[in-house]
Formats: C-alpha cells, structure tokens, sequence
C-alpha cells in the first residue's frame, strides 16, 4: 500500500510543498494518520503503515484535544530507524473535521475524523430508527465541511421501510438518503459514488446501528468485528473501540468510528441554519427580525406549524437544539478565555500558532 491509494493526491502535494518551502535542512515525509490508539498512533508512509507518536516539542505546545493528530489528518513525519517508526512533528490544515463536545461536562472538543468527503450518517430501520437524532448528526456534519449522507441500514427488518424513507427525508431536505440491506445485498451500487478512488467517507452514528457491518460489506472482507444487537430494545453493544480507516477495493477510503451513546454537539458554524433550512426560510417571512417563534405575531414559522406544513416536534427540537448550542457557546467562549490567559503566562510566544507554525519554528 502507498500514500496515493489513502487519498495523496495533486492538492495535498501543492499544499506540502508549499509548506516545505519554508523549511531548512530537515528532512520529513508526508503521511496519513489510519488508527488512533491513544499514545500512538497507525500511520501510513512511503515504507508502508507504521507506528507514529508525537514529538515531545508538539505535544507539549498542544493546547486542547483538538489539536491532536487525528485520523484522516495528513502529518509531517520524520522516519526513524529505516523507516520502522516515525516521529510525528506537525498536522497540515484540516479540510473538513468532524468534532463533537467530549462526555461529560468538560469542555473539551473530540475529533471524529477529518479531511472527509462524505460523512455517512447511520441508523438503523428498527428500534434504533430517530428523526429528531438525526437531526443532531445533521448539524455536526454540516459543521463539518464534509457531505453528509443518510444511511437507513438492516432495510431487509422494516415492513414499513418506504414510510420511514419518506419521513427521513422530510426531515433532511436536501440530503440524499439511502436505505441498504448488508444482508440481502441490497442498495450497494447507490454507495458507489462516494466510494470512488481517492474519496474519504467517515462513518457515524449509535452504537448498533451497522457502521462496522457497513465497511465489512462495502470492503468484501471481514475487516470489523460485529455483534448482534440485543433483541429486547435493538440496542447495540460497543464493538468498535477506536477510530480507524481502510482503503475499499474501488479505490475508496472509509472512516469507522465507535458508537455514541449520545451526540453532544461541539460548536455551531452555520449547521443548525443548513439542518432547519425549512425553518430558517419560513423564518425569512416573520414579522420580526429577531423572531423567537415560541408566541410573537406574524411569526411565519408558527403559522406553517398551525397549518400542517412544519412538524411541530422538528421546530421543538430545533428550539432545543438552538438552547443547547448557544449555552455550549458561552462555556466555550470562558473557556477559551481561560486557556489564553494562562498560555500567556506560562507559553513563550514562539509556541503559539497552529501545528504547522510549530513546525516552521521547530527548525
């Protein structure tokens, strides 16, 4: 295996080169992160995949999680030991990155993955099956830069699958969505667009709903473990500890994730507007620019509601959503205040900037 068939291709090369021109007499490769494990990490290089883990300088100047390495991230290495293993120095900028709010109430971003062209946004038709979940996933893919994609899986369970279909969609306008059976082989030629060479789809969604059976079917092989879900509430077991990514035999590259208990959502960057662009159309048409649409006059959005044209539970849980990430807003914008005073203190200025300013300085 190489670099060109994990997605090196002419634009990363610009973008390396670019970068190189402004080092000196170090010598480092371009790689691809593959499997985050932690500590260390799965990289693939001009010798082949290899163990990577950060140089001590860069992981000392890493500010938050969100810094680190991630899988699908393009880094800097420099080999060592004939290329046995290598010294991770610097992640080229991003372009997509699917991040969330780690569990729990630290205010810490996780990144799912990143420089993906298509996230798959799982679920399965049976008990797992949740519009308004979805619409969560919507919003982080959109956030994302990359191209989200409904997946409706185990299709061949559902005696109502055209129905669940039809709300998916309603719910999602605008996205494609598509509804696949691993085990009757069904709806695989749909995929094949965003499976072609040199493409990068992620994988994401709860846990049980398919996403390992997924690679194993789109791959041919069995290169995840599966288990069954459990039959008194469809819910799925952890089977998938780490993030990790494998190259298709149509020249594609795909993404498995673990599955989440729960999605809680990092920052928004235009994605709640994207993932409610019903709501925010009708919104253009209230009477209000600051419209709430909870009780105001000539709000347009309430009158479509009253009048069967918006689900109401979509615009609850937009009102929800819309709390949520304002709240996550103000938490974050402390925090980051925090962090920058105590940088400030503590941090010569030479530390500061991105990864790959850290790496210019480096040498």
């Amino acid at each position: 295996m190489n670099i060109e068939q994990y997605g090196w291709n002419d634009e990363w090369k610009n973008k390396w080169t670019e970068k190189l021109q402004q080092l000196e007499a170090r010598i480092l490769e371009p790689g691809r992160i593959v499997g985050d494990f932690g500590s260390k990490y799965r990289v693939i290089a001009s010798t082949g995949e290899i163990w990577g883990e950060l140089s001590g300088k860069l992981r000392h100047t890493l500010t938050g999680s969100g810094d680190y390495p991630a899988v699908g991230d393009w880094v800097a290495l420099a080999m060592q030991d004939g290329g046995e293993h290598a010294v991770i120095h610097g992640v080229m900028p991003r372009r997509s990155v699917i991040s969330r709010k780690v569990a729990g109430v630290t205010q810490e971003e996780q990144i799912v993955a990143s420089n993906v062209d298509t996230l798959f946004l799982v679920s399965a038709l049976n008990d797992d099956f949740n519009v308004r979940r979805m619409e969560r996933y919507l919003i982080m893919a959109w956030n994302s830069g990359a191209n989200p994609v409904i997946l409706l899986t185990k299709a061949d369970l559902c005696a109502d699958a055209a129905e669940k279909i039809a709300e998916m969609q309603r719910a999602a306008p605008g996205v494609a969505v598509h509804a696949v059976s691993a085990l009757l082989g069904d709806g695989r030629e749909e995929l094949l667009p965003y499976i072609g060479r040199g493409q990068t789809v992620a994988l994401t969604g709860s846990s049980g709903c398919g996403k390992s059976t997924m690679v194993n079917w789109l791959s041919g092989q069995n290169l995840q473990l599966t288990q069954d879900i459990r039959e008194g509430d469809s819910r799925g077991r952890h089977t998938t500890t780490h993030r990790e990514l494998f190259v298709l035999p149509d020249g594609g590259i795909i993404v498995d994730t673990p599955g989440m208990r729960e999605l809680q959502l990092w920052e928004d960057d235009g994605g709640l507007d994207l993932a409610f662009g019903d709501i925010s159309s009708l919104a253009a048409d209230c009477r209000f620019s600051d419209c709430r649409h909870v009780r105001e006059e000539g709000c347009a959005v309430l009158e479509a509601v009253a009048s069967g044209v918006l689900d109401e539970k979509r615009l609850l849980n937009y009102r929800k959503t819309q709390k949520e990430l304002q709240f996550q807003n103000s938490k974050e914008v402390k925090q980051k205040r925090k962090t920058v005073a105590a940088t400030s203190k503590s941090t010569p200025p030479r530390a500061k900037g991105n990864s790959w300013q850290r790496v210019l300085e480096e040498y």
